[in-house]
């Protein structure tokens, strides 16, 4: 599970993140790729956009499901 404590720093405000832990496996880009980027050296993801509509808030729950790592979190805020 994602630590909100080692939230990457690009994320933006919101209840989705991820956190320090993520490998830049890609698959949240594949499945949400309005929502998450990598980083300029490419060594994480991060949440670039949270979720607006309920099909980008079901596609970031896919990323979260997903992720090889669990590096992106739901804080619920």
């Amino acid at each position: 599970m994602a630590d909100k404590d080692l939230r990457s720093e690009e994320n933006v405000e919101g209840k989705f993140y991820v956190d320090q832990n993520c490998i830049a496996a890609k698959y949240c880009l594949s499945v949400a790729p309005e929502n998450f980027r990598i980083d300029e050296s490419g060594g994480y993801a991060y949440v670039c956009k949270q979720p607006e509509t309920p099909e980008e808030e079901e596609a970031v729950r896919d990323a979260v499901n997903g992720c090889p790592v669990s590096a992106i979190g739901d804080d619920g805020e």
